[in-house]
């Protein structure tokens, strides 16, 4: 199965915001290249909130080009076989830690948002980390920080927030 597939495949899946839901399999459909960054009509990216529910935490890096505090995600490589994948190869990537395993279930929320490069039909998923995980910055970021589930809103923008509040429903927190 391509990937482009497995997205429509996972999309159908997603019960929850039918409205955004569709306009994501309708971007699918009308773009054969729509998983790509080269599709300039936008693209699925996909990224994974980063969570240490035993310390109630949750790791966000200072992106570097658009200097917020965001989870960790972005374009789909040619490489991913999935979304989930891509999900958690970036979680992997951006937070340094090894071994992440996503919250089961699928995909937690979808957000379209646009950047400087196009819209971002972003999934979203989470991938839980060890109480004594180290992370490590990658050169995507300015910086990694642990907040705690309060400080969330403090730093980062509503989205980031909606995934954090969906993600502790998920896991009953």
């Amino acid at each position: 199965m391509s990937l482009h597939d497995d997205a429509a495949s996972v999309l159908k899946g997603y019960e929850a915001q039918p409205d955004l839901r569709e306009t994501y399999l309708t971007h699918l459909a009308s773009h054969p290249d729509g998983m790509w960054k080269s599709c300039a009509d936008g693209h699925i990216t996909a990224s994974a909130l980063v969570i240490d529910p035993t310390r109630g935490r949750v790791l966000l890096t200072l992106h570097k080009k658009l200097r917020m505090w965001l989870q960790m995600g972005g374009h789909c490589e040619p490489g991913d076989d999935s979304l989930a994948a891509s999900a958690l190869r970036e979680g992997v990537e951006e937070s340094g830690i090894e071994d992440l395993t996503l919250v089961p279930g699928g995909p937690i929320r979808l957000d379209r948002h646009l950047t400087p490069c196009a819209w971002h039909l972003d999934v979203q998923y989470a991938a839980l980390a060890a109480p004594n995980a180290v992370e490590a910055i990658s050169d995507e970021s300015l910086d990694l920080r642990w907040f705690a589930y309060d400080e969330v809103a403090e730093v980062a923008d509503d989205s980031v927030v909606r995934l954090l509040e969906e993600t502790k429903k998920r896991l009953a927190l």
